[in-house]
């Protein structure tokens, strides 16, 4: 369960494709500066920002932001000129802005409903087949840890996953007391083929998909295992 995020980098899907279901947790509120509207390439001149113009009221949830009008170039051509810019170079460029154009098309209204969009979109391309899920839909109440065990108790989860950084609010004896396993994921990845010089590797997925193409989930999976918190039951 993660919230929704632009273009994200490869540790995203590689969350995705490890688990039996995945929560895309956009009624939460959304917050500036974080990763939800933008996302960075790698260019000849260094690292740089892509982000989407956001329309909001402090407090909204991430799935009631909307996409804010530009004036001038729209915020799509900057983007296209910027990726074309950074990846036209590499093998696969072709393959990744398919994926971009082809859901940007849609021209949504919201940035969650852009954001998954492109997160389905690359998920196709990379062949995981995850189950993709709002968590919207399940009318959730509390907050942090009681909030996410009332979500797993609706679905029937025996087991979770979380990003490392949750480890500074959950609390692992309520996940063992629920019946439920509790991991934190580990992002461990090897280097793969890229333009530009030394390699960064907190970019936009699509730099992973315009250097190696079908290649790309040689390079998806972390490379150590996750850390146990809690067993699963059974």
């Amino acid at each position: 369960m993660i919230q929704s995020c632009y273009i994200p980098w490869r540790g995203y899907f590689d969350f995705i494709d490890s688990v039996d279901l995945f929560v895309l947790y956009d009624d939460v509120q959304y917050s500036s500066g974080g990763w939800q509207n933008r996302n960075r390439i790698k260019s000849r001149t260094g690292r740089r920002w892509l982000s989407v113009p956001v329309r909001y009221r402090f407090g909204d949830p991430i799935d009631a932001v909307a996409i804010g009008v530009t004036t001038g170039t729209s915020w799509r051509e900057i983007h296209r000129r910027a990726l074309q810019n950074a990846l036209a170079r590499a093998p696969y460029f072709a393959e990744a802005m398919q994926i971009w154009e082809e859901s940007i098309a849609n021209e949504d209204s919201t940035l969650s409903a852009l954001n998954g969009r492109l997160i389905e979109a690359v998920c196709r391309y990379l062949n995981i087949s995850t189950r993709i899920v709002r968590s919207r839909d399940y009318e959730l109440s509390g907050a942090k840890t009681e909030r996410l065990l009332a979500l797993l108790r609706k679905l029937g989860a025996t087991q979770y996953l979380s990003g490392p950084s949750a480890r500074d609010y959950l609390e692992p004896d309520r996940f063992g007391a629920n019946g439920i396993g509790l991991e934190y994921k580990s992002y461990d990845y090897p280097n793969y083929p890229q333009l530009w010089g030394e390699f960064a590797g907190a970019v936009t997925v699509l730099d992973l998909i315009a250097n190696c193409g079908p290649r790309s989930r040689d390079f998806l999976k972390s490379t150590t295992p996750t850390v146990v918190a809690v067993p699963s039951p059974g």
